[in-house]
């Protein structure tokens, strides 16, 4: 049995508005969801991938559930009670499991919280993006300003009090006071988890194709930092990228992923990572989600990831962390000695890119700033 963590991704592919700068497998609502074929064909799909890796999933934990979209909130407490009901006969859940939704601010979703938390949810993660009404409908936002505090307060009189707030910067003609303005608003929430994303315009993206004016880099750089130091005097510890938590509330689920733990990945468009022996596999589901109904026997595909690209996929979730990964996790995840990468670890810390503490071995400042040219290092590189 693995002692590495296993975690489980649930994708919900539907949302009420595709948002012009979203590249995620979401697809706007034209009809009336049938929840209840959804929900047999997710367990469908996990009673297929217990049925392939069962050796690799039995006797294991579930660490954490990330619920994704889309815009899970759309579907009922009730579907997630019997969703749940299936999963507990199929799977061991550790008994702290963190076990979160991502849910929008609108006012019937919000509404909705209670619910959630009666089945089992136990974590929010609410979409927000910003407190400002022009900059919401530039971001193709359903929900005001209104609905989101109003979010905020449904999740606290359910029983939320782990829940994690998402803002972005950069936005089409955003000032540094309006972004900071959202900031402040976001910490009166008492959230215990704030991501603050640099708005990117990503291909296959409306944003793509009509780019709107945004900040330039100058601008950007010092939004970042007056959000940082924003958010450091009201006690949230940046422990990621994009990622601020108090104290005991980083989100364990996302932690699994940049410590290049393993997940099982159900759900049209859902992507799973399971360590085999020495293999490190990729697996995937048919993103469209008619078509992944459809055909329940042939909802995906798997990979395994070349032996010379594993350091390169490790080190581009762990780096990330601000307190980066322990040599045990690098050998135990990668299934390859410390000494494969040693030339490039000896290179980085030259370069004051890294810093070796004993067994563990993390960013510093700057290297978090030349994390892409870290990481061409290790693309590049043929493991020894």
């Amino acid at each position: 049995m693995s002692s590495i963590p296993l975690s489980l991704y649930i994708h919900v592919p539907w949302c009420e508005r595709k948002c012009p700068y979203c590249d995620f497998n979401s697809h706007q609502v034209r009809e009336d969801i049938n929840e209840q074929t959804y929900i047999s064909t997710l367990l469908a799909d996990l009673d297929a991938d217990i049925a392939q890796f069962g050796d690799a999933i039995t006797g294991r934990d579930i660490q954490s559930v990330f619920i994704g979209g889309g815009t899970p909130s759309l579907f009922s407490a009730q579907s997630y009670r019997q969703l749940f009901q299936g999963l507990r006969k199929r799977l061991n859940f550790d008994t702290n499991a963190e076990i979160t939704l991502e849910a929008n601010p609108g006012s019937s979703e919000a509404e909705k919280f209670a619910g959630f938390r009666e089945a089992g949810i136990n974590r929010l993660s609410i979409g927000v993006q910003s407190f400002n009404h022009t900059h919401l409908n530039s971001l193709g936002r359903v929900h005001n300003p209104e609905d989101a505090i109003n979010a905020a307060q449904f999740a606290h009189s359910a029983g939320f009090y782990n829940f994690n707030l998402d803002l972005m910067f950069g936005l089409p003609n955003q000032t540094l006071d309006q972004a900071l303005d959202d900031l402040r608003q976001a910490i009166k929430l008492n959230s215990t988890h704030l991501s603050c994303y640099q708005l990117t315009i990503e291909p296959n993206t409306l944003f793509h194709h009509k780019p709107p004016i945004t900040p330039d880099d100058d601008a950007l750089w010092a939004f970042q930092s007056a959000l940082q130091t924003e958010l450091k005097r009201n006690g949230f510890e940046q422990y990621e990228v994009s990622a601020y938590a108090k104290p005991d509330r980083r989100c364990e689920h996302n932690l699994n992923y940049w410590r290049f733990g393993d997940y099982l990945g159900i759900g049209a468009g859902a992507h799973g990572k399971l360590t085999l022996d020495k293999n490190v596999i990729r697996t995937w589901k048919i993103k469209h989600p008619n078509s992944y109904i459809e055909k329940p026997n042939k909802i995906g595909g798997q990979s395994a990831i070349e032996q010379q690209q594993i350091p390169f996929e490790f080190m581009m979730n762990a780096l990330r962390l601000n307190n980066g990964f322990t040599i045990h996790q690098f050998e135990q995840r990668c299934a390859m000695p410390l000494d494969t990468i040693t030339e490039l670890l000896d290179k980085h810390v030259s370069l004051g890119l890294i810093s070796i503490n004993g067994q563990r071995i993390l960013p510093t400042e700057f290297g978090h700033n030349m994390l892409n040219s870290m990481l061409e290092d290790y693309l590049s590189h043929q493991p020894t």
